[in-house]
């Protein structure tokens, strides 16, 4: 696991709001491209720098948790995963704390989602408590690693999503700005006066 912290804000004041949102990068803040080692091939998801500058101005903190297995499959180098985060902070961030696993499904690591190793850590370099923490995601592992650490997992489906993990997921919502909007108590389209 990896991933250094970057100037973590304090926590809200505000009780209603989280301590922090945590994002899965790939299918969620970026178009999901199997395997990228490639700075250039970032491009947003619909909505994605919107929902994340909400979040910022609304005083939470967001992170990053991400699996990329391509490291333990010889697919890419954590320089590469490095380049590429750092591609995602230029278009997206800064981002508080960025946590990710370079293992593979089956190296029993603790870290990759659904575990909730990274989740964990990346609350723990934020100085915030998991259970005040919503974890955004576009697959099961997303939200089953958020329910492990405690934090509250929300699902924004893909078309990569599978409908066992909908129908698994206690929370969904339709795209990331509405997702957004629910976390922080505003409603769509509003400056978000609760």
């Amino acid at each position: 696991m990896s991933g250094e912290g970057r100037g973590a804000a304090p926590a809200p004041h505000d009780p209603a709001l989280p301590e922090a949102v945590l994002f899965d990068r790939d299918g969620t803040l970026v178009e999901d491209v199997p395997y990228n080692g490639d700075p250039g091939a970032v491009r947003p998801m619909p909505g994605a720098r919107a929902a994340v500058d909400a979040v910022r101005s609304a005083g939470v903190p967001v992170g990053v948790v991400s699996n990329q297995s391509g490291v333990a499959r010889g697919l890419l180098t954590f320089h590469q995963v490095e380049a590429v985060c750092r591609r995602v902070d230029a278009l997206l961030g800064p981002f508080a704390v960025w946590a990710v696993c370079p293992h593979g499904p089956d190296d029993g690591c603790r870290c990759r989602k659904p575990a909730p190793g990274l989740v964990v850590a990346a609350c723990g370099r934020l100085g915030v408590d998991p259970g005040r923490t919503v974890v955004i995601g576009d697959i099961g592992a997303d939200t089953a690693a958020a329910r492990a650490a405690g934090a509250r997992g929300i699902l924004v489906p893909t078309p990569v999503t599978l409908p066992g993990e909908v129908r698994a997921t206690a929370e969904t919502a339709p795209d990331l700005l509405t997702c957004v909007h629910r976390v922080l108590g505003r409603a769509p389209g509003t400056g978000g006066a609760r």
